[in-house]
Order: structure tokens, then sequence, then C-alpha cells
């Protein structure tokens, strides 16, 4: 079966594209342009590609993505700890972008799970306009620690005044996003996402905008996907200690905000997390199988199209 199927493997830089073909291992360079990117595409599809896979690093890759979806080329953006692991399960230590090309191809080959809907370009836009938010956010916490520790008048009002302009370019962005989540048709669900305890905007914004895959998914696929799913790490008779890896961030902190609040507001959240205190589990272990409760019964409310309701069987 597996001889039947054709793959290819690129390894995207700033200025080039390398590429090969899997099995037959042909393989080439074209630069990464909209000339280049036509080229390669062409070539792939002469050659009977039906499966690409590529590493999921930076922004270079993103018009490369779209032309393959296009061209109606299956896609899968990988995470590169998958492709280094390939590489050492081939037993091999040479790497450059011809060979890195070829290993990727190999690994396309083998592993159709990688295959993800490439988002459109509206979509793009809304997780780009989400992660500035963040982006922002994060530079208005760090510009507050340094005036705290200015000294000079001069410089605490510098630090005021950037600010000030951090401030307003949030609430803009901020603007512009719900403005397009709305227009997008995600009106409904940001106000069945709120209807949860501990779920403000902010939060709301990010599940939708960076976690469009919520009430599609299974529990376990969800939280994975989220980086709340605790992954265990044992072997013989040592006792491994299970913890959180890998999933989106943002998505993560993002429920770990909402639980630090659900178990304040919330009193069903707030005897379960009581409980596993007693029973001696760290705070932050506590806080994250809250998190992950809480993001499931959000999946349940988005799935069943009905707001937060303390007594319904949502909350796991």
């Amino acid at each position: 079966m597996t001889g039947l199927i054709c793959a290819a493997g690129i390894d995207v830089g700033r200025d080039y594209l390398d590429f090969a073909v899997a099995p037959e291992g042909r393989g080439g360079r074209v630069r990464n342009e909209p000339s280049g990117i036509a080229a390669l595409v062409r070539r792939l599809r002469q050659a009977g590609v039906t499966r690409v896979a590529l590493e999921a690093i930076g922004p270079y890759a993103e018009r490369l993505l779209q032309a393959l979806a296009g061209a109606g080329i299956a896609v899968g953006a990988v995470d590169p700890r998958r492709i280094k692991a390939w590489r050492i399960a081939e037993g091999r230590r040479a790497k450059n972008d011809r060979l890195d090309a070829a290993l990727i191809a190999r690994f396309a080959l083998l592993m159709p799970d990688i295959v993800r809907p490439v988002p459109d370009r509206e979509s793009r836009a809304i997780r780009a306009l989400s992660a500035r938010r963040r982006q922002i956010v994060e530079m208005i916490a760090m510009e507050k620690t340094r005036l705290k520790q200015a000294l000079e008048p001069e410089m605490a009002d510098s630090h005021r005044k950037l600010i000030a302009q951090l401030g307003e370019e949030r609430e803009r962005i901020e603007a512009e996003l719900d403005g397009r989540l709305r227009a997008a048709g995600h009106g409904t669900k940001l106000a069945l996402l709120q209807s949860a305890p501990g779920v403000g905007p902010a939060v709301a914004v990010t599940l939708v905008a960076d976690l469009p895959e919520l009430g599609h998914l299974d529990r376990r696929a969800l939280a994975s996907l989220a980086g709340l799913a605790p992954q265990i790490s044992q072997s013989g008779i040592t006792q491994g200690r299970a913890s959180i890896a890998g999933g989106r961030p943002c998505v993560r902190s993002a429920m770990y905000l909402a639980a630090l609040t659900a178990v304040r507001i919330d009193e069903r959240y707030k005897s379960e997390y009581q409980a596993m205190r007693q029973a001696g589990k760290p705070a932050k272990v506590a806080l994250i199988a809250i998190a992950r409760k809480l993001l499931i019964a959000l999946s349940a409310i988005v799935k069943q199209d009905r707001p937060w309701q303390a007594s319904h069987d949502q909350i796991p």
C-alpha cells in the first residue's frame, strides 16, 4: 500500500525551498518566492505527489502552504521534534538542507497523520491579530515592571507614556479582532463561551481564534492540542511523574487563567480544587486539572450550542 503513495518533504528556508520526493528519491531547490513556489507545485504534481510534509518553524512557509492547498495537495506542518526523532531512528547524523528534505519526504511517506487543513486567509489574519494582542499585553507588563524600577522622574514619565500608547494599540487590536470574529460568524460562540465561569472576553477570543477545533474533537485530543494532557514517563519499577507538554501555549495559558478564576467563583470547581489539594496535589497540578475539565465543558457548550448551566452535564 505504501508503494502506491508518492510523498514529498520540503526544507523551508528564508531564501530557498529544498525538496525531495519519496520513494523515488529525486529532489531539487527553488527560490522561496512566488515564481519558485509555482514551479515547485508544478513539479510535485507532475511527480504524482499526494502528500507533503514540512517542518512547522517560522513564517517562511505561509505562501507555500497556501499554494499546496490550492493545488489540492495534502500538506502537514510537522513538529520539528518528530523530524529530529525520525533522524535518530534512521541512525543518521549528516545534516544539510538537501538531506533534511529527503528525510522529511521519507517521514511523510509513512506518516499519514501529518495532514492538517490549511487555514484560510481570514483565519490566518484572526490568529495574527490574536498573537499581536498577546505581544502587546506582554510589552505592557514589562514596561510596568520597568516603571516600578525607574528612579529618575524623566524615565518614569517615558514608561508611563509608552504604557499609554501600548494600551491604545491594544484596544485598537482588540476592536479589530472582535469585529473580524463577529464578521466571520463567531459572535454566538463568543457569547456561549463567556457564559461559563472564569471565561471572560480575552479567554473567549483566544479559544475562538487559536483553538478552532473546539467542539469538534474528543476530550483526549482536545486536551492534548491545548497542552493540558498529562504525559506519563515511566520505566520498569521507576514511578514516572506525569507532566504537561506540547500543545498550543497561548491556549494553555488562557485556560490556566480561566481555572484560577473558576475555582474562586464556582462552587463545584472550588470544591474539586480543594479536594485535590487536600489529597496532596500541588496547587498548579490541581489548577491544570480544573483547566482541563473546564476546557472539555466549553467544548460541550460549543458542540451543543447551549450556554453554561451549573446543573448541566457539560461539567465533566
